[in-house]
């Protein structure tokens, strides 16, 4: 059977399609911009991504109504060019990591990588929506068919980001500043033991003078299960010294009795409250919350 030709209304839809989800794109880019390594050169390839993901889906209503069957399956394709571009950010990260204060850890980046790769579906999903929206109106003026599959596009964005927000330390932890000491060449964070290496008199006074400290405490028992794990101690400390460097020193210690975690650096810039603001804004990692109803559970 013969395609159909796309008639300009048909076009002016999916080009409607196309913008709603490359904006739906960006809008979700922007929560996440300290997480991505190379800004903005990085948003730029995550924007173009967003791009052809909100063709394939502006254009897979009408490719089937024109009987292109052939070009719907590049929706299927999209699929796996996805995961493969999943693969090539993990790569990326992974390359990095020798050039960072710290390293992000395999967690993280694996965390990162799924995130930008389900962000992309947000954008396919957001314009198909719009397009199914305005096909299924076709008795309508296109004024009509344009609003109402905007309204769509924008419900199912709100449900989609809603559904796929995940947790930050804020919602599990209490973070606040501590006290530096050293006593005996052994160096504590109020009352908490870090560490009995901490270099020359000259490095403790440096630490001293320079250092910051503070120490998480998890607001209920059972979310220790997830500060206590490495990978995720380690997204904190990337996340501290990206947003304040390191000048030279950092220690991180975990009290085996009550859950609390200590982060003691010495960083270029000196400011407790991004410090503490970046840890609240540290994800919660994915491979942390395998059992999200325990998390949730609340203690009698």
């Amino acid at each position: 059977m013969r395609a159909q030709i796309l008639s300009t209304p048909h076009l002016i839809l999916i080009i409607i399609g196309i913008i709603g989800g490359t904006l739906a794109r960006v809008l979700i880019l922007r929560e996440d911009y300290r997480q991505y390594p190379t800004y903005p050169n990085g948003v730029l390839s995550q924007i173009a991504l967003g791009f052809v993901a909100s063709t394939l889906g502006a254009i897979f209503i009408p490719a089937i109504m024109t009987n292109n069957v052939t070009a719907a399956t590049f929706l299927a394709l999209a699929i796996t060019q996805f995961q493969g571009v999943r693969k090539l950010e993990q790569d990326s990260l992974k390359s990095l990591e020798e050039t960072e204060y710290t390293k992000r850890g395999s967690a993280y980046i694996d965390g990162i990588s799924k995130t930008y790769e389900a962000r992309n579906y947000i954008a396919l999903f957001v314009a198909l929506t719009i397009s199914v929206i305005a096909e299924s109106l076709e008795t309508m003026p296109v004024f009509i068919r344009i609003s109402l599959g905007i309204l769509g596009g924008i419900l199912i964005f709100l449900i989609l980001v809603r559904f796929s927000k995940g947790k930050t330390i804020s919602d599990f932890a209490v973070v606040n500043q501590a006290k530096i000491i050293i006593k005996n060449n052994e160096l504590y964070a109020d009352d908490m033991f870090i560490s009995n290496r901490i270099g020359s008199i000259r490095g403790q006074e440096m630490i001293l003078q320079e250092g910051i400290a503070v120490i998480l405490s998890p607001k209920q028992e059972h979310y220790r299960i997830f500060l206590d794990n490495f990978g995720q101690r380690q997204a904190i400390l990337f996340e501290i010294t990206r947003t304040l460097g390191l000048k030279r020193y950092h220690f991180t210690r975990k009290d085996y009795s009550n859950g609390r975690i200590a982060f003691v650096i010495v960083p270029i810039i000196h400011n407790i409250d991004n410090m503490i603001s970046s840890i609240l804004r540290t994800p919660v990692l994915e491979t942390v919350q395998k059992n999200h109803k325990y998390l949730q559970k609340k203690e009698k």
